[in-house]
């Protein structure tokens, strides 16, 4: 999962991307509306948490920008205003959800969960294939009943690799849903932490190299 965090709060907006990325959530973090625009125009988010009161560009623009750009992208609205008028107004805008200031940490990862589920075609928060089982709500791994502790990079894969049920992941597209914005691009990240999962997840491999496309699951042995 993806997520860009718009705050001009910065030490709140830091606060909930160090939070997320112990999800092993790929978190972008920006302070006012003007460079969210720019942000979401270059990369694919799953779910913005986006601060209604910014500066540069408001945030009501920036709902109605991501909205009609027309892709699958969900906003979490955040507002320091508790009158119900102000909630209606910005889901009349085309926000997915509203969390009001100040707000329990553990209710907006919920929400980030639940709004990402509806980015894409409707998975349940547990995954499972090939003997491995992935709970996306408590943020643990297992294989055949065995737990993986896995670092938060490499769940990240793991799920990603998951949801495209057998089919090619390219690196790049590891790069777009598992790290940050500020990851070199040319590095071996990937290929480091494709190894490293595969050492922990054991034998037999799960994990396939199709040469010059990425890595796909392999089917569980029949």
């Amino acid at each position: 999962m993806r997520v860009l965090i718009v705050e001009d709060e910065l030490l709140l907006a830091d606060s909930i991307a160090e939070g997320l990325r112990r999800y092993s959530i790929a978190v972008d973090v920006c302070y006012d509306g003007g460079e969210a625009l720019e942000r979401v125009a270059v990369h694919s988010y799953d779910v913005v948490v986006l601060d209604r009161d910014l500066p540069t560009v408001h945030g009501d623009e920036v709902c109605a920008a991501i909205v009609d750009a027309g892709g699958e992208t969900r906003v979490l609205m955040l507002t320091s205003a508790a009158d119900v008028t102000d909630r209606i107004e910005g889901l009349n805008l085309g926000a997915d959800d509203y969390l009001t200031k100040p707000f329990v940490f553990a209710e907006l990862v919920a929400r980030v969960h639940a709004l990402a589920r509806r980015a894409r075609p409707a998975l349940p928060p547990v995954l499972e294939a090939a003997g491995l089982v992935l709970d996306l709500p408590r943020h643990q791994a297992s294989r055949d009943g065995r737990f993986l502790p896995l670092s938060p990079k490499e769940f990240a894969v793991l799920e990603v690799l998951m949801r495209a049920d057998g089919t090619v992941v390219s690196a790049e597209q590891l790069l777009e849903k598992a790290w940050d914005e500020h990851t070199d691009p040319f590095t071996n990240t990937v290929r480091v932490t494709v190894m490293t999962l595969r050492r922990k997840l054991g034998s037999p491999p799960v994990i396939e190299t199709v040469a010059g496309a990425g890595y796909r699951l392999a089917a569980a042995p029949a």
